[in-house]
C-alpha cells in the first residue's frame, strides 16, 4: 500500500508484482497481503518464490534425513525455519496428500501455488537438469489438483497453519 502510494505521489508506475516466500509451508501472504494486492484495491500479483520451502516439500529432509550435497545439508543455515518439527509434520501430512493424488510431493507444491488466483508466475529453483524438468513439468496444463486434494491440502493448513514461522 505504501509502495503505491510513494509511486503515485512520485508520478511513477505502480508496482505490478511482489516477490514474497510463498509455499505450503508459508502462506502467510494469504493472511498478510492477499487483499491488499487484490485486483480489485491495488492489483498487484505475487511471484513466489521458495515455493519448495528450500528443498523440505520435496521431502528429501523427511525423518531427520540430510542427503549429501543438498543445499540443507551443506549450509545447515540456510533456510533451517523448513527442517523444524512442525514443518517436518505438515510436510509428510502433504506427501501422504501427494501419493493419494498420484503425483510427487514436489509436484504437488509446485502445483498448488498455480492454483493461487494472486500468483502470476512462480520462481522455481534447481540444482541439476532433473530437478528442473520436475520442476517445469509441474506446471503442465495436464496436471491438475482435483478439488479434494485441494481440499485435503487446506485440512493440513488448518491444523498446521504456516509452520515455518516462528510463533
Amino acid at each position: 500500500c505504501e509502495f503505491v502510494r510513494v509511486a503515485d505521489e512520485l508520478g511513477v508506475p505502480r508496482p505490478v508484482s511482489i516477490q514474497n516466500s510463498f509455499c505450503l509451508l508459508h502462506r502467510s501472504f494469504e493472511t498478510e497481503l492477499a487483499e491488499a494486492c487484490a485486483k480489485r484495491n491495488y492489483n498487484i500479483l505475487l511471484l513466489p518464490w521458495t515455493p519448495l520451502g528450500g528443498g523440505a516439500l520435496t521431502g528429501k529432509y523427511l525423518d531427520g534425513a540430510r542427503p549429501e550435497g543438498a543445499r540443507m545439508t551443506l549450509y545447515s543455515h540456510f533456510h533451517h525455519r523448513y527442517l523444524s518439527d512442525s514443518c517436518q509434520t505438515a510436510t509428510a501430512e502433504y506427501k501422504k496428500i501427494a501419493d493419494e493424488a498420484g503425483v510427487s510431493l514436489t509436484t504437488l507444491a509446485l502445483n498448488w501455488c498455480k492454483t493461487r488466483s494472486f500468483a502470476t508466475s512462480t520462481i522455481i529453483g534447481a540444482t541439476n537438469m532433473e530437478q528442473l524438468r520436475e520442476n517445469i513439468d509441474a506446471f503442465e496444463p495436464t496436471v491438475q489438483l482435483s478439488k479434494d486434494t485441494l481440499k485435503a491440502i487446506d485440512a493440513v493448513h488448518a491444523k498446521c497453519r504456516d509452520p515455518s514461522v516462528p510463533n
